[in-house]
Order: C-alpha cells, then sequence, then structure tokens
C-alpha cells in the first residue's frame, strides 16, 4: 500500500486537541472562506454521501441528523434531493454561522465525542460527512449514532483514509456488525478532496 501522507495534506490536520481546531475554524470561516476552499479543492464527499443514502431512502419527509454538519454543505445536498426534516449539529459555532436560511429545522452546538442530548431511535438516518477525520470525532460516536437512529434506520458517513485504522474505525466498524447493531451495505473508497489528493472511506450501515 503506497503511503501518501495524507496528515500533511491540510494544515488543520495537524492539530490534536479542540481548542486548536475551534480556533482554526474561527479563522478559516472568515469571509467564507472556508465554502470557497471547498470549491476551489473539489470537495466531493458531501454529494458523493447524500446519493448514496438517496437511494436507499424513499421517504422525503424522513428525520434526519446531520451529525457535524459544518457550513451545511451535506443538507444543502438533501435539500436539493427533495428532503425536508433535516437537523444539523456541529462543535463549531463559526461554522454554523455560514449555513443558509431553510436547509435545517433547527441547528445546535453539539461535540459528537460526548453522548447525544436525543432519545433512542430519534431520527431515520444520520449523515456524517467530513467529521471522521484527523482531530475531530472518534469511533466511538458511531454507537451514540446507532442508539438515537431507529431500527432500520441508515447511518452514512465518510470516514478520511488517513484515520481508518489510526483510529480504530476498521474494528469498530467489524465490531457493529459482529454483534448485530448494524449491517453494512456499503464499504467502499470514495473521492473526498480531489485537488488535496485525499480519498475516504464511504460507509452506509443499516440499524437492526
Amino acid at each position: 500500500m503506497i503511503n501518501k501522507d495524507t496528515d500533511n495534506k491540510l494544515p488543520i490536520y495537524k492539530l490534536t486537541s479542540k481548542d486548536k481546531v475551534l480556533k482554526y475554524y474561527d479563522d478559516w470561516t472568515k469571509n467564507a472562506q472556508f465554502n470557497q476552499d471547498m470549491i476551489d479543492w473539489e470537495y466531493t464527499a458531501p454529494v458523493n454521501t447524500v446519493q448514496l443514502l438517496d437511494k436507499y431512502i424513499h421517504d422525503k419527509n424522513i428525520k434526519i441528523l446531520d451529525a457535524g454538519c459544518g457550513s451545511g454543505l451535506a443538507g444543502i445536498e438533501l435539500k436539493k434531493r427533495g428532503f425536508t426534516n433535516i437537523y444539523g449539529v456541529d462543535f463549531s459555532q463559526s461554522m454554523l454561522n455560514l449555513i443558509p436560511n431553510n436547509i435545517y429545522q433547527t441547528v445546535e452546538l453539539i461535540d459528537l465525542n460526548e453522548p447525544l442530548k436525543y432519545d433512542d431511535d430519534d431520527f431515520g438516518a444520520i449523515i456524517c460527512v467530513g467529521t471522521f477525520t484527523y482531530g475531530h470525532v472518534k469511533a466511538h460516536a458511531l454507537d451514540e449514532f446507532i442508539r438515537v437512529t431507529n431500527k432500520n434506520g441508515y447511518i452514512c458517513f465518510t470516514i478520511n483514509e488517513g484515520i481508518y485504522t489510526e483510529y480504530k474505525f476498521d474494528k469498530k466498524i467489524n465490531e457493529l456488525s459482529k454483534n448485530k447493531s448494524w449491517e453494512v451495505l456499503n464499504l467502499s473508497k470514495s473521492s473526498y478532496i480531489v485537488n488535496k489528493d485525499v480519498e475516504a472511506w464511504l460507509c452506509l450501515a443499516k440499524k437492526n
């Protein structure tokens, strides 16, 4: 396997503390620079993830949690495909401030590394794009995603290729399959940030 040195692709990948990551986002979002960079860098993850989820969900009114919604890029794609009942959460207020109006029912400041405030079986689907990456959310968050997703609901997410084994996402995905918490329907490499030569694992699972 070729070592792509993924952790050196972006400066934010070098940050290890929550405070440093939040400060980076505070600076990155000034003058909407984050959104412009995502365009310039060909950040394809939101489109790829929503496209996959849309293949399995036919009820456009299903309640969806956009976990780590950032500036709303995945929410915008969901809206384009007719989904109407979307809730956004992120740990950066600066990113939430960039979200256009009328994308989400609500947006809230939440750290996904902590237990979620939602009831069991609260959502029909969860989408999580660009959040499982260096210095952000760890694999244990998947346990909470399963808890708040209802039976036969879907969990669709990306994992930066550089942390897939380092953060033990490979083991977590297998563990949740073996204990029959979910059934993995898709796990494949996908484009992510094209102009930075960074790929991601794209996973879609159905809760048992």
